[in-house]
């Protein structure tokens, strides 16, 4: 099966979506764009450790997707992966202070920018390893089916991530074994500087022909609804019973691969990237919003305003909350002991 989706509005118009739906997704945007705005900041001022790879001019894909979903489905991110438990429905401090590895951060600390999960609201865990979370999601949707609990898994992976043999084994288990499961390519077109198109044949979509299991492209990916569409329609199919689906929605990230990191401007021209930025997830939705009469201007800027100020109370959450004690810093790393009971005359009669 093969599905392209260029725009929602084609493809779709009869699907309706609540205003309170709508809101929510403009909100969920904004939180991700200003919550990465601000690390992006601390960053550069060194407040956090390391390097973040933020999601700016992904927003729609992000949400969309995590919008689609239901609140006890699981997701795995990757590298670049605040996004996705925002789109999910995370709060921002415990989110925010994981980045600075403080002791109230979603891992306590340890997870930081590349490690971090959040269990409450099905988020498995993302990884700096490349497609490393994609048997993780499979593992997730063959234990849902197993125990027949109806949930979905969804696994975030970039177009580099796409060549990767993990991606495939996956791909190969779930299709085998209708798994209840959606690999979901966030193709923004590099892999850190490398051009997706120097490095990968044909469409990574149709790719799903060759494990049976159902393909679909959104052309668009700055539309929030496309994307929303075409997840629903994969979460619905994977519900049912009708197996995985390989989703890959086109994107573009506005920021450098990671923040702080130095590749020059070469690798991307100025123009493709200045039509990408006309493109702007957020606005494009909220020129929609007061179209559709959905909500006014007014409206829409005070829910920026709301965010704005959680962002606020996000940084001050972190700021207050203290580093983790040392003497916790081997914990969470095995689960507790079993002591062995091996009767010594068993061990006599064996030796």
């Amino acid at each position: 099966m093969k599905i392209h989706i260029t725009n929602f509005y084609a493809k779709r118009a009869e699907m309706t979506l609540d205003s309170t739906t709508m809101l929510e997704m403009q909100r969920r945007m904004l939180r991700i764009r200003h919550f990465d705005e601000r690390a992006s900041k601390m960053v550069k001022r060194g407040q956090i450790p390391g390097t973040v790879h933020t999601s700016i001019g992904q927003e729609a894909q992000v949400v969309g997707a995590c919008m689609a979903l239901g609140d006890s489905d699981y997701m795995t991110g990757n590298h670049r992966s605040h996004g996705h438990p925002i789109g999910k429905g995370s709060p921002l401090g415990p989110l925010m202070a994981e980045l600075v590895g403080k002791a109230d951060g979603v891992c306590g600390g340890k997870g930081g920018s590349l490690h971090l999960a959040d269990f409450k609201v099905g988020s498995l865990g993302e990884s700096g390893i490349v497609g490393s979370s994609i048997p993780i999601a499979t593992g997730a949707a063959l234990s849902a089916k197993t125990l027949g609990n109806g949930r979905v898994a969804l696994a975030f992976f970039g177009d580099g991530a796409a060549n990767q043999g993990c991606l495939y084994e996956s791909m190969n288990m779930a299709g085998a074994w209708d798994l209840p499961v959606i690999f979901l390519c966030e193709n923004n077109q590099y892999a850190l500087s490398t051009p997706a198109h120097t490095v990968t044949s044909g469409v990574i979509a149709d790719r799903a022909a060759g494990f049976g299991i159902a393909g679909v492209r959104v052309e668009d990916g700055q539309d929030v609804l496309a994307v929303y569409e075409a997840t629903a329609e994969a979460v619905d199919r994977a519900r049912r019973g009708d197996g995985p689906t390989l989703l890959e929605v086109v994107t573009y990230r506005f920021h450098e691969h990671s923040e702080g990191l130095r590749l020059g401007t070469d690798y991307r021209d100025a123009e493709e990237k200045e039509a990408w930025l006309k493109r702007d997830p957020i606005v494009l939705f909220r020129q929609r919003l007061v179209a559709d009469e959905i909500a006014t201007d007014a409206e829409l800027d005070a829910i920026e305003a709301e965010v704005l100020d959680e962002v606020e109370a996000a940084f001050a959450f972190t700021e207050a909350s203290p580093f983790p004690d040392p003497s916790v810093a081997f914990a969470d790393i095995y689960t507790e002991p079993t002591p062995l009971r091996v009767a010594a005359t068993v061990i006599g009669a064996t030796s």
